[in-house]
């Protein structure tokens, strides 16, 4: 097990180019299992969890060329449907959770998916009915082993028909439009998510001959075809690490510019971040944080009440943000309620910061006060582990900004979501080593 240490308050400076989309980019792998043609992807981010991906596809049968670093050529013309049923794959599926979007791909072309229980963050319950109830909706069959927590579908052809999902999952949509481009018939999904990399998805699968209305929209129209063909993407850079780099540069009270965030793509997070006082500069598609010497501060609302910043699905703000704008508010001058509505546990590691010295009061499992510290005292440095990928890079941001050094256990969490990240803030300046 590797662990950081990090030696913090040190001013960091230059620029820094997002990865590509760690979540988009777990739907349009998926994707190539819909075509026997070649399917081109850029920009493909090397982190674990895509990594894995990779690995189950190439098991799949999926031919796989590595074109450059970041740039992969895959050809699923020869997939091997029994590995799913292998003890070899019943491990590797659960240990990421970004596989479940395989079954939509391999149930529309091949009809049947599997799938074990997959894993991923501790954040709290992440149910997977909206994917199952859509798939049933097409006409699939249902089964479960309890034993096994193994999950299947299967069906001799697939009808499109109207849904209205019981949540906007960016997952279940991807899955059940990636099984409907093949349904026969018209398929109407209603509540669906709407996300940038669901947009994306829905844009790759009309250049491969789909027939996708309403993209961008909560109601998406798909007329089914009987085949796809290949084509080239190219993967948007990582939205959640934008921010990553905003709060970064905000809590260290550096100048960075984050290079290349095509700005269409980033909703409402450079609105959030402006009202906690973090000034965000646009510069053609580079966005610019200047320093803050004098400090941040949070604005309140037009009745001067409380800031709130909570989470929702898109084009609310982004629940993979809440743990960034938390620790962003710890120095900050006046306090914010943090609500974070979506999951559960994912605010269980603001005890990490409280013995830091940040002034936090969880009030429940789903809402923190933060008190800001207005720089007038340092977080203090202190050892730690990552409990989730983005409470991991959140506890990092904080060390990198505290006063002395300190450990930080379990980055592998990181790693999943982040590539070569103390490589490329090392290239900022960062004081941080990679120790066994």
């Amino acid at each position: 097990m590797s662990a950081f240490k990090v030696t913090g308050g040190v001013p960091l400076s230059g620029s820094i180019q997002p990865q590509g989309a760690k979540n988009e980019a777990l739907q349009i792998l998926c994707a190539v299992l819909l075509t026997p043609e070649p399917v081109t992807i850029h920009n493909i981010p090397n982190i674990i969890d895509v990594n894995k991906l990779i690995q189950i596809l190439e098991k799949l049968g999926v031919k796989i060329a590595k074109n450059s670093d970041n740039s992969y050529t895959f050809q699923a013309d020869e997939v091997d449907i029994d590995y799913l049923q292998s003890a070899d794959f019943k491990k590797a599926g659960r240990g990421l959770r970004g596989s479940i979007m395989i079954v939509g791909p391999l149930l529309a072309r091949f009809g049947k998916g599997f799938i074990p229980k997959p894993g991923g963050d501790k954040i709290g319950r992440r149910r997977l009915d909206t994917h199952f109830q859509g798939f049933i909706s097409l006409g699939a069959k249902f089964r479960y082993n309890k034993e096994e927590y193994f999950y299947g579908v299967e069906a001799d052809e697939l009808n499109g028909t109207y849904m209205l999902l019981d949540e906007a999952s960016v997952t279940g949509t991807a899955n059940i439009v990636m099984a409907a481009v093949l349904a026969k018939g018209t398929t109407t999904i209603y509540n669906a998510a709407c996300e940038p990399y669901l947009q994306q998805l829905c844009n790759m699968l009309v250049r491969m001959g789909a027939t996708i209305s309403g993209i961008g929209s909560n109601l998406l129209t798909i007329e089914g075809v009987k085949s796809l063909g290949g084509t080239t993407h190219r993967v948007l850079p990582d939205m959640i690490e934008i921010g990553s780099w905003v709060g970064l540069a905000a809590l260290t009270r550096s100048a960075l510019t984050i290079k290349d965030v095509q700005w269409d793509y980033l909703g409402q997070i450079p609105d959030v971040f402006r009202r906690l006082g973090v000034t965000i500069e646009k510069r053609g598609d580079d966005m610019f944080v200047p320093e803050h010497p004098n400090g941040y501060e949070i604005q309140s609302y037009i009745d001067g009440s409380v800031m709130t910043v909570s989470d929702a699905p898109w084009p609310g703000f982004t629940p993979d943000l809440l743990s960034i704008i938390l620790v962003v508010a710890t120095q900050a001058r006046g306090s914010v309620l943090i609500h974070q509505k979506m999951f559960e546990s994912r605010l269980f590691f603001v005890d990490k910061l409280i013995d830091m010295g940040a002034k936090i009061i969880l009030c429940d499992p789903h809402r923190a006060n933060v008190i800001g510290h207005d720089f007038k005292s340092s977080l203090k440095a202190t050892t730690m582990t990552s409990p989730d990928i983005r409470a991991g890079i959140s506890l990092l941001i904080a060390a990198l900004s505290a006063k002395g050094t300190s450990t930080i256990f379990n980055i592998e969490q990181i790693d999943r979501g982040y590539q070569e990240i103390d490589t490329r803030l090392r290239a900022i300046g960062a004081k941080i080593e990679r120790i066994d």
